[in-house]
């Protein structure tokens, strides 16, 4: 064999699931750093590409092919037989004779990673060999090439949309079929027993008496211990604060040593309340009060439901640190402006007065939970950043491969949410106060309120001042799990960046940054315009990972706990808030509440979304074979290590508790947004 004829063996390996097979004819060329061979056909004769199979072939390269650089694959359908995607695991390139010592044409074998689902839609399809790498490490220009066509082919088939004005844009899709297989997911959820919620679709009438409702939450919420601890105690003033700290919406609460100037508490009004011998103005300086402040809502419209209007008020809460160590609500504002018609509710008042009062208070959490620390914070972030990264970084970048497997599902899920949740005849539409009128007003104002200290827990804990409050166990795991997922993506961009100035020069990560700033977040959010350190890129990647993960489990996976007693997290009201004191009876609170249908349609709902799926993925767990490559996988073990540690003390932490706190235990954590 001359110099100039090369031979290979190149071996085609199909993923091993049962349906990774197809009947297509696959053509593969060797493409060069100096030359390529034409396509052939490798699985003809007794060849076949078979789920787990390996599919060899010969190839002789008539010519000084140089260095092997990427494998171009193309699919294409065999008369009679179906049009089946095929998944390929990689291909190994094995050169033959005297070409097999290593030299200056590459190692004897390189293998050409694929992982994932090939189309004959997809046309030629190019895989490259070796490691993640930056653009400045590229050395074959044949390979930057490849890096721009691919990201040239993304933003084609990856277009940004906007759902609503203001807030961040979506991927631009007609249906979920134009996703393709690899961003598309087959998820199964474990069956939850729905059969006493379904039935009540006829019934758009107010609940009669509580005794009825709690026959509903005896068939329907009895296995649910939270839910059981729920309706016990979601009266007692205690409980109110212990949710604000940690139920399904612990974003809300911060400290304040100020109170608004539109909240006109005095000192003798919140006196019976304080420690003996104490003042409205000692309390505040000693950073004893708390404010919830629901001036998101002010003015938003609210839904017709059943036909009868719906009601949303924009409260203002003002909580207080007790000396045993409880937060208690002190004082309720209904509405953001003072006046005679819009009264300071205390808890000295009539009791369905003060009870009235906190409901309308979770009234407006529900929305705000719902639409901003749920939808907006996780889904729509995970969305933001997931169509960036396809957009702006190719797949050899370490970025992409490290961020994708917490994003990737969101383009799915969250096309769903827009397209049946939140659209004409969803639950948002039929069963909740803030439905398709208020949506773009909550969303785009939720988002002008956001800023990127806010998205970073010990920032966020520490700017609320609810890090040091002694049952404040949101805060508490959501710092361990923080501290641990930044510790293992500090190491992974340690892997490719030895100092600042590389990753001033990385053009694609800067790009990345430019587009999900475009997309995004207003420039007053404090989000990086650009990345000029290390610990820039490790903080801003965590947070992305954070908050498709652990902060979607915290508030996501909640929810149903804290709803099913309907009365704790009513999703609208259907009388305005009350404009004196001393006129609401238990019956007329009865009468408030969401009708029996629209109960059960949220619940249902909830109840769907509340539970994991069955190919549920645990945080920082990996199924794609980068994860395995020696370098990366120690620190995949480290990072495991470290949740199952935090696991196992939140465990023991629970044990020894009334009411546990579980939902950032990383064991429970989803590695995305998957439901």
């Amino acid at each position: 064999m001359t110099a100039s004829c090369q031979e290979f063996e190149v071996t085609v390996h199909t993923s091993p699931g049962p349906t990774c097979g197809t009947f297509n004819r696959l053509w593969l060329s060797l493409i060069g750093s100096q030359w390529e061979t034409p396509p052939i056909v490798v699985n003809e004769d007794d060849r076949h590409l078979l789920s787990g199979s390996a599919c060899p072939v010969r190839i002789r390269a008539n010519g000084a092919l140089g260095r092997v650089v990427l494998v171009r694959l193309r699919l294409e359908v065999q008369t009679g037989f179906p049009n089946l995607n095929w998944h390929c695991s990689r291909v190994e390139v094995h050169r033959l004779a005297e070409e097999q010592r290593s030299g200056p044409e590459g190692p004897e074998t390189q293998v050409f990673l694929c992982n994932r689902w090939l189309q004959t839609a997809d046309g030629d399809v190019e895989l490259r060999s070796g490691k993640l790498c930056l653009l400045r490490d590229e050395t074959e220009e044949k390979l930057k090439q490849h890096r721009l066509r691919q990201l040239q082919h993304q933003q084609t088939l990856i277009r940004w949309h906007t759902f609503v004005d203001g807030a961040p844009q979506c991927v631009d899709l007609n249906s979920v079929s134009e996703l393709g297989p690899n961003l598309s997911n087959t998820h199964k959820s474990p069956a939850f027993n729905l059969h006493h919620l379904k039935g009540f679709a006829a019934r758009a009438e107010p609940w009669t008496s509580l005794k009825e409702l709690e026959m509903l939450f005896a068939h329907s919420g009895h296995q649910n211990s939270t839910a059981r601890f729920v309706k016990d105690h979601w009266k007692e003033d205690w409980y109110f604060g212990y949710q604000c700290l940690n139920g399904c919406n612990p974003l809300l609460l911060r400290q304040t040593r100020i109170l608004p100037p539109n909240l006109p508490v005095t000192s003798d009004m919140l006196r019976p309340f304080l420690p003996e011998g104490s003042s409205l103005e000692q309390e505040l300086q000693k950073g004893s009060f708390y404010l919830l402040d629901y001036e998101v809502l002010d003015g938003i419209p609210a839904n017709v439901i059943n036909g009868k209007q719906s009601y949303i008020c924009a409260p203002l809460c003002l909580l207080h640190l007790n000396q045993q160590g409880q937060l208690v609500p002190i004082a309720i504002q209904l509405q953001q402006t003072p006046g005679p018609q819009n009264p300071v509710f205390l808890p000295s008042d009539p009791g369905c007065d003060w009870l009235l009062a906190k409901i309308w208070v979770h009234s407006a959490d529900f929305y705000c939970h719902q639409l901003a620390s749920h939808y907006l914070k996780t889904h729509m972030l995970g969305e933001l950043c997931c169509v960036a990264t396809l957009r702006q970084l190719p797949e050899v970048h370490p970025l992409y491969q490290l961020l994708m497997p917490h994003v990737r599902t969101s383009l799915q899920i969250n096309y769903r949410a827009r397209t049946e949740l939140l659209a004409a005849n969803g639950v948002f539409d039929k069963s909740v106060g803030c439905g398709l009128q208020a949506l773009p007003f909550l969303l785009s104002r939720a988002t002008q309120r956001i800023s990127y200290r806010s998205l970073c827990v010990p920032d966020d804990v520490k700017d609320r001042g609810v890090d040091k409050l002694p049952q404040s166990y949101y805060a508490q795991d959501a710092l361990r799990v923080w501290d641990a997922v930044h510790r293992f993506v500090a190491s992974w961009v340690g892997l490719y960046y030895s100092g600042d100035a590389e990753v001033e020069r990385d053009s694609e990560l800067q790009h990345w940054l430019s587009d999900l700033n475009t997309h995004g977040f207003t420039l007053s959010s404090g989000f990086p315009q650009v990345f000029q350190t290390k610990d820039e890129v490790s903080k801003f990647v965590t947070m992305l990972i954070y908050c498709s993960s652990a902060l979607h489990a915290a508030v996501n996976f909640s929810q149903l706990d804290f709803a099913l007693w309907m009365p704790n997290c009513p999703a609208y009201m259907l009388c305005p808030p009350p404009q004196v004191k001393a006129a609401v009876t238990e019956d007329d609170i009865m009468s408030l509440l969401p009708d029996v249908n629209s109960t059960c349609r949220v619940l249902i709902t909830l109840a769907l979304l509340s539970q994991p799926t069955a190919d549920f993925v645990p945080l920082c767990h990996y199924k794609e074979a980068v994860f395995r490559d020696v370098a990366h996988c120690s620190l995949v073990q480290e990072v495991q290590a470290e949740l199952q540690a935090i696991s196992t003390d939140i465990a023991e932490r629970n044990n020894q508790l009334e009411l546990p706190y579980p939902y950032l235990s990383p064991g429970g954590i989803e590695n995305s947004v998957a439901i």
